[in-house]
C-alpha cells in the first residue's frame, strides 16, 4: 500500500546515505507534512511526491542522468501511484531541463501532473536549500544558478524557467493560503527532525 510513510521509507532506503541530497529531500518531505498539518488544501499526493521527488539521484536508479526522469521511471517500477510519478517526472521545471539535455521525448512518455499539485511541489522544492535549510524561492534559484556553470544544462534550464518557477511558487502560496512568513514559521520542526 502506497502512503506518505511508504514514500518516506523508499526515499530513506535509496537516498539517506547521500549527505546533502538526503538533507534536502528529507527537509522537503517534512516541510510538506508540516504544511499539510497546518490545514492547507495540499494533497497527500504532493506530500508523497515531496518525499521522493529527488529519488532519481540515487546511483542505483540512474539511467538517463536526469533525476526527474530516472526517479519517475523507478517509481513506476516500485508501483507508485501515477499521480506521484507524474509530479516527480515534471517537478521544478523538468520540462526545461529535459529540453536542455535532449530528453524531451523521454519526458513526454511519462504521465502529466495536476498543475495545482505541481505548483505546490515546486514551491516546496524551491524553499529548501541543498543542505536542508529553509530559504526563499528567489534565493534558491540564485543558489542553483551559482552552483552550476553557465554551459551546464541545469544552469541553462533554470535561467529559462526561473520566471515560471517563481510564478508557480506564487500560485501555490496563494492557493494554499500560506502566510508571508512561511516556511520560516515551521522551521524548527522541519530542521530538527
Amino acid at each position: 500500500m502506497w502512503s506518505e510513510s511508504a514514500a518516506e521509507d523508499l526515499a530513506r532506503e535509496w537516498i539517506s546515505g547521500s549527505g546533502s541530497r538526503w538533507a534536502h529531500l528529507s527537509a522537503v518531505g517534512r516541510l510538506a507534512q508540516e504544511t499539510n498539518a497546518l490545514g492547507t488544501s495540499m494533497s497527500s499526493t504532493v506530500v508523497q511526491a515531496a518525499w521522493v521527488h529527488d529519488i532519481g539521484y540515487a546511483p542505483g536508479l540512474r539511467d538517463t542522468g536526469m533525476h526527474a526522469i530516472d526517479g519517475a521511471r523507478a517509481l513506476l517500477r516500485f508501483g507508485a501511484p501515477v499521480d506521484v510519478v507524474a509530479l516527480v517526472a515534471h517537478h521544478t521545471g523538468a520540462i526545461y531541463e529535459a529540453a536542455a539535455r535532449g530528453f524531451a521525448e523521454e519526458l513526454a512518455e511519462l504521465p502529466l501532473p495536476d498543475h495545482t499539485d505541481l505548483d505546490a511541489l515546486t514551491l516546496l522544492d524551491l524553499v529548501v536549500g541543498p543542505e536542508g535549510d529553509l530559504t526563499t524561492a528567489e534565493d534558491r534559484i540564485a543558489e542553483i544558478l551559482s552552483r552550476y556553470r553557465v554551459g551546464d544544462p541545469v544552469h541553462r534550464a533554470v535561467t529559462r524557467s526561473g520566471p515560471e518557477l517563481l510564478a508557480s511558487a506564487g500560485r501555490a502560496r496563494t492557493r494554499l493560503q500560506l502566510s508571508d512568513e512561511w516556511p520560516f514559521g515551521v522551521a524548527e520542526s522541519v530542521l530538527e527532525a
